[in-house]
Formats: structure tokens, C-alpha cells, sequence
């Protein structure tokens, strides 16, 4: 039985299974190439980071040094160390909180376009088939 362009029912099975096999393999190189330039962006950007902590560290250290040089003029020095320590660890601690609660609630890394592609062609698909 032949449809109206002529075409038998297996050669338009035939030809729907190629085109829907170029479709994914498409939707897989665009999922592909946007992971790699999300990768490299981070990647990028995590060096740039990394530099500038170890510059605030630094200078942090530097800030650390002053306070307890400050302190040893109404302590003895073991002591303005051990209370800036002290206080240290606390900053450290609650910093520690607030960078787990963040990392929950961040979303892993997705290829938002590919995933809206994909999505527009199960959508064309499906309205081509209910005609």
C-alpha cells in the first residue's frame, strides 16, 4: 500500500529510523560540545579563584600577624595568640556551615539546550503523529 508522496509503509519506517537516529546523534554532539565549554569556563575561572584566595590568605595572614602584635601590648604573647586562634576556628566553623548549605543546594551542572532541543523535537514528533 503506498502513501500519498508514494512511499510504502517501510520505507517511511526505514526513513523515520534514520532521521530519528541523526536526531539523537545531533542531540548528543550538542550536549557534547556545551558540556566542554561549560567545563572550560569553569575550569578557568576555578584558577582564577584559587589565585585570588591564595592572595587573601595571605594577606589574611598578614592582618592575623598584626592583631596578635596589637593584643601583645595588654597580654602576654601566648595568650593574644591563642585568643585570635580561638576565633579563628569559630570564623572557620561557621563559614564551614554556610559553604555545606550552599553546596546542597546547588544544581549539578546540566546541557540546558540540548535537554530544550530534545524536548522541542519530542514535541514536534509527537504533534506530526497525531496528524
Amino acid at each position: 500500500m503506498n502513501t500519498k508522496q508514494g512511499l510504502s509503509t517501510a520505507e517511511l519506517v526505514s526513513d523515520l529510523s534514520a532521521q530519528l537516529s541523526q536526531l539523537v546523534r545531533s542531540e548528543m554532539r550538542l550536549a557534547r560540545l556545551e558540556l566542554a565549554e561549560k567545563g572550560k569556563r569553569a575550569g578557568f575561572g576555578a584558577g582564577l579563584f584559587g589565585g585570588a584566595g591564595l592572595m587573601a590568605f595571605y594577606g589574611g595572614a598578614a592582618l592575623v600577624a598584626a592583631v596578635i602584635l596589637l593584643l601583645t601590648s595588654v597580654l602576654p604573647a601566648w595568650a593574644a595568640a591563642a585568643i585570635v586562634a580561638a576565633a579563628l576556628f569559630v570564623l572557620a566553623a561557621v563559614l564551614g556551615l554556610i559553604g555545606k548549605n550552599q553546596v546542597k543546594q546547588a544544581t549539578p551542572p546540566t546541557p540546558e539546550a540540548a535537554i530544550a532541543s530534545v524536548r522541542t523535537d519530542i514535541d514536534v514528533v509527537k504533534e506530526r503523529a497525531r496528524r
